[in-house]
């Protein structure tokens, strides 16, 4: 989300529906929902975007339990162990808000996790409106809203989940901004960079590590991290956002729901990602789910690299046998850099920028068609296609026909006569001569008995 629009926050104890609040809010299902309380714990960023009104920043946060002295105390199953995380995300995201939100659970009324909190809100000096969710219908407002009254806070009383009073929230909220509020600037371009791995990898630690600020809640518990979460900065000029992602196990070990909902939010994000960076462990060496995913990464041309962290953990020679084996694992996919990095020492992270905007950079490549066919010509004089059923395929014409990743079509007289070795062959022609050296390639072969017009 950008900087420069205004950002309200929304606060409150797990389970009142804050994160239902914020997918109907950015019109998206980026945050996962859940009847269990705790499934948020880090914050989310997004931005609400409406024709009639100014977009504005929207960010969800963990439920928070306080006591009336406004100390953490423990919280339900889902966040147990991660309170004092979760309240330190939320006070770093109001110390730039421009407003609260906060919202409470009208079915459930008024509890004392309420009051505590709400006076712990009352203390930040922020406009706030305290939103009662889960009041489905006007015939059941004036019921679900009186005892909130005692708050001292401006009341709407909204179902999050079936869209009542959703637009006159929007009006509401838009009104705590500061005065003058009215448009936003273009959004910057971001490299989007998506972080993807089994539990425990040290995925969050890497993101807290280059981007210079701990957005995201780091333990020893694997699992940690749920959602896909929305991390941007800025180094050098360039904006980014770190898309950090659940842990992915194999899929037989995963049975609880919500981890379901997170490993498919992490794979639905490295499609959406410009560059995904694959995180092994260096401590638990390479599973073959591991394996699994550069294997899907590559079969989908998704541009990655391979960061094996901890490796500060593990001896000198240990971490040679490491990278040779995962090396190995890349050998159909060689054009994948692979960098061993500590998130703890900080091994080598200053690479990691550089090389995805290189992988970016590579992966916008467009080619003039001249230039592809006298590159066709040359890959052709060094190394003729072999003869395959007594003859020899004729190559006729190279077009590319799309970029991310850059895809290369070659009209061949019979597409059949073309081992797989030769098309690896021209694809490390090709890469040698344009200088693609990371980003992913496709290939494609198309039967043509004529020569095409150039």
């Amino acid at each position: 989300m950008s900087e420069t629009l205004p950002q309200i926050v929304l606060v409150g104890r797990p389970n009142v529906g804050k994160s239902t609040l914020f997918n109907r809010l950015i019109r998206s299902n980026r945050a996962i929902t859940h009847d269990r309380p705790g499934v948020t714990r880090d914050r989310m960023e997004g931005v609400v975007r409406r024709k009639s009104l100014p977009p504005f920043g929207i960010v969800d946060t963990g439920g928070i339990t306080l006591n009336a002295h406004a100390a953490v105390v423990e919280g339900p199953e889902g966040i147990r162990g991660f309170e004092s995380q979760i309240l330190r995300q939320t006070e770093a995201a109001l110390a730039s808000a421009a407003a609260v939100a906060f919202v409470v659970d009208g079915r459930d009324g008024l509890l004392p996790l309420d009051e505590h909190l709400a006076a712990h809100i009352r203390r930040k000096g922020l406009p706030t409106l305290c939103v009662v969710n889960k009041t489905d219908g006007m015939e059941r407002e004036d019921e679900h809203l009186a005892e909130f009254h005692c708050l001292g806070f401006p009341l709407l009383a909204v179902s999050a989940e079936h869209g009542h009073n959703i637009n006159a929230l929007l009006e509401e909220l838009v009104a705590l901004l500061p005065a003058g509020h009215s448009a936003a600037p273009p959004e910057p371009p971001a490299l989007r960079l998506a972080m993807l791995g089994r539990p425990n990898a040290g995925k969050s630690s890497l993101i807290n590590a280059i981007s210079g600020e701990e957005r995201m809640i780091v333990s020893d518990v694997a699992g940690t991290t749920r959602d896909s979460v929305d991390v941007r900065f800025q180094r050098d000029g360039q904006e980014y956002v770190f898309v950090d992602t659940a842990g992915i196990r194999r899929r037989t070990r995963v049975t609880d729901r919500v981890e379901k909902y997170s490993v498919n939010s992490a794979i639905k994000s490295s499609t959406k990602a410009h560059v995904t960076l694959l995180t092994l462990d260096a401590t638990e060496g390479v599973s073959q789910q591991d394996k699994r995913l550069i294997d899907m990464l590559n079969t989908r041309k998704t541009p990655f690299m391979v960061l094996v962290n901890k490796c500060d953990l593990v001896p000198r020679d240990a971490l040679e046998r490491l990278k040779k084996n995962v090396a190995g694992m890349l050998a159909f996919c060689s054009h994948v850099p692979l960098l061993a990095v500590s998130a703890l020492t900080g091994r080598d992270l200053q690479k990691i920028l550089p090389l995805a905007r290189k992988i970016r950079e590579e992966c916008g490549v467009r080619i003039p068609t001249g230039q592809l066919n006298r590159a066709m010509e040359e890959a052709l004089a060094r190394n003729q296609p072999p003869v395959v059923k007594r003859a020899r395929a004729k190559f006729f014409y190279l077009t590319q026909a799309e970029t991310e990743p850059p895809t290369f079509v070659f009209f061949v007289s019979d597409a059949e006569r073309v081992p797989e070795n030769y098309v690896r062959y021209l694809e490390r022609i090709l890469r040698k001569i344009f200088g693609i050296v990371h980003a992913p390639l496709r290939l494609h072969l198309r039967s043509s008995h004529k020569k095409k017009e150039r």
